[in-house]
């Protein structure tokens, strides 16, 4: 995680995950391993396929470019997505009312799967591999505390009980709501 500098108009000087939205370039590019079925079925509930798979190459690539840190492989300098790794969480989408929004989803990945430094692009400040307990204390936007904390019951769950977690949407002002 990384703080988002203070000059930038959404969320300043908040502690956030890296992430973005998803490139035209992010659309049928070579990977290095696809989605597990299961978090490319997830991914698709909301979203046409071509975007769904897309949306787990932004995440790799928008984790590389903020945190240099690799998940997959790199060709020459060409990256080459790991997208097996990656796990969904959950999905968040801002307010009409708001200015500026978003339809994010959380994608994760175990530690022990990416490779690297971290050395990020300077969008984010004081990146580092925050203990759970550090992250939910420190300055964060609602719909970051509302994620971690869903991150904390995935991580409690075994295998079996994560694939029987509901789906899970936070809309307008951070209401967690079924998505199915």
């Amino acid at each position: 995680m990384g703080m988002r500098h203070a000059k930038h108009k959404f969320m300043p000087s908040v502690l956030v995950f890296p992430g973005g939205r998803v490139d035209r370039a992010d659309h049928g590019v070579k990977v290095a391993a696809e989605l597990k079925p299961e978090t490319l079925a997830l991914l698709r509930h909301r979203a046409p396929p071509s975007l769904a798979r897309a949306l787990g190459v932004a995440a790799v690539r928008e984790l590389l470019e903020e945190t240099g840190l690799l998940l997959g492989e790199m060709k020459g300098t060409r990256l080459l997505a790991d997208l097996s790794a990656l796990d969904y969480l959950c999905r968040a989408v801002t307010p009409t009312t708001r200015s500026m929004r978003f339809n994010a989803r959380f994608l994760i990945a175990p530690a022990s799967a990416v490779r690297g430094e971290i050395a990020g692009s300077g969008e984010l400040e004081g990146l580092d591999w925050y203990p759970l307990s550090k992250a939910l204390d420190a300055k964060l936007a609602n719909i970051t505390e509302r994620i971690l904390v869903e991150f904390q019951a995935w991580h409690a769950a075994t295998p079996a009980e994560r694939a029987a977690l509901p789906k899970i949407v936070y809309r307008g002002n951070d209401n967690r709501m079924s998505d199915e």
